[in-house]
């Protein structure tokens, strides 16, 4: 059986838009589709509301077959050296998921796919999701389908945003990548786009996408396949 591959983005935003898009231009040409992951605002009082051009990127991506997951409200720590949603009671997540929602229906992003920043939500998070009106549940271990409650066990390879960076890791990473490949499981690669900017992580991840279609992989997006989840979300 064929493996499948999912490449993720994160992080994108004005100062990291040109890296993204370079990065989709290669995957383009290796008809590998992109699962873009949105947080409605980010460090240094970015606002996604206020950056009509990724706005629009985003869109056209959507609009030729990239998936947009939402990543996060402001992604600002919730706890010291805990990631937004990772501590969260059911009430909170609620509020801040409602938040993301809406204005990701302001710029015409929404979506029902959700991935925590560092991939990393509560339980009272995860309630709230559903309640809010997601599907899926995007960790760092796992694909949730929320409404069959069905989980799919597979890991996240990534660099950035809760990963390593270093070359070892980088390495370690193409090497996993090629494994996960070779015995037809699904293969799910992250990376921020802020490291898409250095040469090594960037390299490092054409190398894992390159090695994963010598391998016979297809190019696949995160989803939610009604009525139960199939070999990803």
């Amino acid at each position: 059986m064929n493996a499948e591959l999912i490449v993720s983005i994160s992080g994108i935003r004005d100062t990291t838009r040109d890296a993204a898009i370079q990065f989709a231009a290669e995957m383009d040409q290796r008809g590998v589709p992109l699962s873009l992951l949105v947080a409605p605002r980010l460090k240094g009082k970015y606002r996604l509301v206020d950056d009509p051009a990724t706005q629009a990127w985003l869109r056209g991506r959507r609009a030729r077959g990239d998936a947009i997951v939402l990543h996060g409200y402001d992604q600002a720590a919730t706890k010291r050296r805990r990631a937004e949603f990772a501590t969260l009671p059911r009430h909170e997540a609620r509020l801040r998921l409602t938040a993301a929602d809406r204005v990701m229906e302001q710029v015409e992003l929404r979506t029902r796919l959700f991935a925590a920043p560092r991939w990393d939500a509560s339980a009272g998070a995860i309630e709230a999701l559903s309640e809010v009106g997601f599907r899926v549940a995007l960790g760092l271990t796992s694909i949730l389908d929320l409404e069959h409650n069905v989980a799919q066990k597979v890991r996240v390879y990534g660099i950035g945003e809760g990963f390593r960076a270093e070359p070892w890791w980088c390495r370690a990473l193409v090497m996993g990548a090629a494994r996960t490949a070779r015995r037809g499981g699904l293969l799910r690669l992250a990376v921020s786009a802020a490291q898409l900017e250095r040469s090594g992580p960037h390299q490092a991840m054409l190398d894992a996408v390159d090695l994963a279609l010598f391998h016979g992989a297809l190019g696949q997006v995160y989803r939610w396949e009604p009525p139960a989840i199939a070999r990803a979300a």
